[in-house]
């Protein structure tokens, strides 16, 4: 028996003991992640299952392993990432619904396993209901709604739901060098005009040290790591901040609050005009009258900047490695949402290297 028909027998098996084994299976498209989902249809309902082999990924940090051990057990645990782990997810999950928020249940599980069958909170992500002519306005209001709700709970170094557990990491100074890096690394490897020496290196290094150290010591929050358009599902059903269905969580961290924010504002996958940034940069403010609003908009312009550059990274990654020429058509809007980032007086270092070794046809 090959691997696939062992893990397909699995599976089967699986949805037996869940009293999924009669359902019709309905692939569903893949994402950048090494996980496949199938919708269910069983007695006129339907329900996401959810495989995630263990084996595809490198090992999780450990909650007390240090920098040389995490950069050992490899990438994931570099960036503090949950290798797919099915019980971060379902932790998380919990974890989201004990705040009022709709993340979707989960109906089964075998969590060494992979294997998960959730509830289906349907298909109207916001980017493709926006993209279908749906005023956004409501939409990006809620998810600024979930997304205050979400900052304003408090969240402790454990996650458990049901009797599974996951630890709540920090998107700590180790993780976000790990995310800043990703550019200098992968960039060149699209951009073969490109080469960053030990200098260039030595001077990005002294661009990010203080806001790494910045951006972890004010890591406050649960960070839902992957807010953005195609991750918030619109579910006018339900009442306040539950309307906005959240999926793709279980990279979880306590991180600074202006770190979503960035996803959610400089989204790779579609335009956020500036109008709409302030906009629902406005509507956040309004909903935490406490929180510093000059503060908030500089570390939403330095820490924003981090995001850009991880992902801008990420994309060269999946381009060049991993053969998705889709992913390289997505950075010229990341180059734009950086200008605005930029404008910041506090980011010239960064403008400055930037303008010195990666020229305007570079960014294109």
């Amino acid at each position: 028996m090959t691997l696939s028909s062992e893990r397909e027998a699995m599976k089967a098996g699986f949805l037996k003991a869940a009293g999924f084994g009669d359902a019709r299976r309905q692939p569903l498209g893949g994402d950048a992640s090494t996980r496949q989902y199938e919708r269910l249809h069983r007695d006129g309902q339907t329900f996401i299952f959810m495989d995630q082999p263990p084996s595809l990924e490198t090992a999780p940090c450990p909650p007390a392993a240090t920098p040389a051990e995490r950069e050992a057990l490899g990438y994931n645990a570099l960036a503090r990432l949950a290798a797919g782990r099915v019980d971060a997810f379902i932790a998380t999950a919990g974890w989201l619904r004990d705040q009022g928020l709709s993340a979707p249940a989960i109906l089964a599980a075998e969590p060494a396993q992979g294997l998960a069958v959730l509830e289906d909170l349907g298909d109207d992500l916001f980017a493709s209901l926006i993209q279908a002519g749906q005023d956004e306005a409501p939409l990006y209001d809620a998810a600024i709604s979930a997304l205050a709700k979400i900052h304003e709970a408090p969240v402790g170094d454990v996650l458990s739901y049901d009797g599974v557990t996951w630890p709540f990491l920090t998107y700590d100074e180790t993780a976000l060098a790990t995310a800043d890096r990703l550019l200098v690394e992968w960039l060149p490897k699209l951009k073969p005009q490109l080469a960053f020496g030990p200098e260039a290196g030595a001077e990005w290094e002294a661009v990010w040290t203080p806001v790494r150290a910045y951006g972890a010591a004010n890591a406050t929050v649960f960070c839902h790591r992957d807010y953005h358009a195609e991750n918030l599902l619109w579910l006018p059903g339900r009442e306040g901040p539950a309307r906005v269905g959240l999926i793709d969580f279980q990279d979880a961290v306590r991180a600074h609050p202006a770190w979503d924010m960035s996803m959610l504002l400089h989204d790779a996958r579609r335009q956020v005009t500036p109008e709409r940034q302030e906009a629902c940069l406005a509507a956040y403010f309004a909903l935490r009258p406490q929180v510093d609003r000059a503060g908030f908009l500089a570390d939403f312009h330095a820490l924003g900047a981090l995001n850009i550059c991880r992902i801008l990274g990420i994309f060269a990654r999946l381009t060049t490695r991993d053969k998705k020429p889709k992913y390289a058509t997505l950075m010229p809007r990341l180059w734009g949402y950086l200008d605005r980032c930029l404008v910041d007086p506090d980011l010239a270092p960064l403008k400055a290297w930037l303008d010195r070794h990666v020229p305007a046809e570079a960014r294109a």
